[in-house]
């Protein structure tokens, strides 16, 4: 995967977890909020991860030209 797309993934990501804390802020509702907590901490890893591999595959494509 390049840069790119590890961005446009985080981007996706990212959209999801506005999506979640919207629903967040919907609810009056404890055991869905915990739920959507949930789901927004997973969905904040996956953009740190998708920014990394982004930095990664940056890195790379600067050493290789």
């Amino acid at each position: 995967m390049n840069a790119e797309e590890s961005l446009s993934k985080a981007e996706e990501l990212l959209e999801r977890l506005e999506a979640a804390r919207e629903r967040l802020e919907a609810t009056d509702d404890p055991d869905q909020a915990i739920e959507v907590l949930q789901e927004l901490a997973e969905l904040a890893k996956g953009i740190e991860a998708e920014l990394q591999r982004a930095r990664s595959a940056a890195d790379a494509d600067a050493a290789a030209g």
